[in-house]
């Protein structure tokens, strides 16, 4: 039997159907990552949780009414890519739009997997329609599997959550890096995930997105993918430097996940940085950091943590950082 679920909305099919399939939407109910080629035989490829990606291609497509396309996983002998078939279909209703969601080609314990997943990700879908976002995932914040890929992704999403909590307005703040405004400090870190991604043959298309977030977050699924592609073995080449791919990547994390901190830090709110990812990064950090390289990559000198200081205060503690900040906004 395949899958089968309704949900309401309080949208218009128009912004339903956005919801469903933009990239910069999907990101605030389902995906970490998220790229779309939105046109019949165009491909898709979302990052749900940091290790696991659904990969197909559209089949059908009806803007503001019905979208069709097959549905597997990158790596799975069991259902890769294009084995299965996703249909939704958006329904006006009173007061919104009904999203209606098949998944055929399912079976066994395949199926019962895919329904646990479709209600957790419906349920998301409806808090994000009525409160403009879902917040962070359970499901996703903490990969099952920690290595220096899924690390990567899970500190992407990290960083994207607090990003969606910043606006036009909090551009010009300034960070506890001195020499950067908020804005400033986006385009540093998006600098560094292009350098990175490009180490892995990742190329990035000319322009920048409306917002802060999809500035970091478009250019992290374009670097992900490429770094997915390649996997972090041997070494690569950065600017003038050859160095293991797995410290590049390490690299990767740490400046998301302590920049996540710097931009949370400037527009007054909290990390949501799961315990595993954060002492994962940790010790990438403690092998990467070292003392006689801190001015060169832009680190002060550690800091003493408090005793009863959590991960991520040490975290922040060892990259030089005060621990006390607060840059909360004006009431």
């Amino acid at each position: 039997m395949p899958y089968e679920n309704s949900v309401f909305i309080p949208l218009d099919a128009d912004e339903a159907f956005a919801l469903v399939t933009r990239p910069d939407r999907l990101r605030r109910w389902q995906a970490v990552t998220a790229r779309v080629d939105l046109r019949a035989g165009g491909e898709y490829r979302w990052t749900i949780i940091p290790g696991h990606t659904a990969r197909g291609t559209i089949t059908e497509l009806e803007p503001g009414r019905r979208v069709v396309f097959t549905w597997g996983w990158e790596g799975s002998a069991d259902l890769p890519p294009g084995a299965s078939t996703v249909i939704v279909t958006l329904e006006p209703a009173p007061g919104g739009t009904t999203i209606r969601v098949v998944h055929e080609g399912l079976a066994g314990e395949q199926a019962d997997n895919h329904a646990a997943g479709w209600n957790h990700y419906l349920g998301r879908l409806t808090e994000a329609a009525a409160k403009g976002d879902a917040g962070p995932d359970e499901w996703g914040a903490a990969p099952p599997h920690l290595d220096v890929l899924t690390c990567a992704g899970a500190t992407v999403a990290v960083c994207q959550r607090v990003l969606l909590g910043v606006g036009q307005a909090d551009a010009g703040r300034a960070t506890v890096c001195t020499e950067f405004t908020v804005a400033q400090l986006a385009e540093h870190l998006t600098g560094s995930i292009t350098a990175i991604g490009g180490a892995a043959g990742a190329v990035f298309p000319a322009g920048t997105p409306d917002t802060l977030e999809a500035q970091v977050a478009d250019r992290a699924q374009i670097a992900l993918e490429a770094w997915d592609g390649r996997g972090p073995e041997g070494t690569v080449s950065i600017g003038d430097s050859d160095l293991p791919a797995a410290v590049a990547l390490g690299i990767m994390s740490i400046e998301l996940l302590v920049h996540a901190w710097d931009f949370a830090q400037a527009t007054g709110q909290q990390v949501a940085a799961p315990d595993p990812v954060t002492a994962y990064v940790l010790e990438a950090a403690h092998k990467i950091i070292t003392p006689e390289g801190r001015s060169r990559v832009g680190f002060d000198p550690e800091r003493p943590a408090d005793p009863d200081a959590g991960v991520l205060e040490r975290l922040i503690a060892f990259t030089g950082r005060p621990q006390h900040t607060d840059r909360s906004r004006p009431a």
